[in-house]
């Protein structure tokens, strides 16, 4: 008499791992990325190098501070302003001229604010709490106002429009009014 012995049947698992990475793939590759996600589009600047004193002393004069509370409330210079009013205070604040040495400046020369748009800072402040949307609204409003000196410059001074700018003059624009923004997190 035979006795047979019965091998039970395995499945071979060796290609299921094969098969789940092939799915991740498919499933990474074909996902839809919402095209409505703000943020901000930011150059960093570059970093300090060795030799150079990049940790100097900011006048107050020269800091325009900006705060939003957890209410979402902004304030400009301890002052409770609309996120209307922002681009026009900041225009002001930057385009000042309160040492009279910017020569294509305009500002009303006010020896309290900036002295020039190289020395101006924008200090933005915000809470833990504060909304991102009205960050990104704040942000916004600081840089049409940077844009739109940026465009007064480019068409007084070099004549064309900003859109037809060489790099070589763009860079000259930049220099003229540098995006200069402190960023900082309230403190309790």
């Amino acid at each position: 008499m035979k006795t047979s012995r019965r091998q039970s049947v395995q499945v071979n698992a060796g290609s299921m791992a094969d098969i789940a990475f092939l799915l991740l793939i498919f499933f990474l590759v074909t996902a839809v990325i919402p095209k409505d996600d703000i943020g901000i589009n930011r150059k960093l600047p570059a970093p300090c190098p060795k030799n150079a004193d990049c940790g100097g002393e900011i006048h107050h004069r020269n800091t325009l501070e900006v705060k939003i509370n957890s209410k979402n409330e902004l304030l400009v210079e301890n002052k409770i302003t609309s996120i209307d009013e922002l681009k026009e205070i900041t225009k002001l604040f930057l385009d000042n001229n309160g040492d009279k040495s910017c020569d294509y400046c305009n500002g009303l020369k006010d020896k309290k604010s900036s002295d020039s748009p190289q020395k101006a800072v924008v200090s933005l402040t915000n809470d833990k709490l504060t909304s991102y949307e009205f960050y990104i609204k704040v942000q916004d409003e600081l840089t049409k106002a940077y844009y739109e000196l940026r465009n007064e410059y480019s068409e007084t001074i070099l004549k064309k429009s900003s859109n037809k700018l060489t790099k070589e003059e763009l860079q000259k624009v930049r220099e003229a009014y540098p995006f200069i923004l402190s960023e900082a997190e309230l403190k309790n």
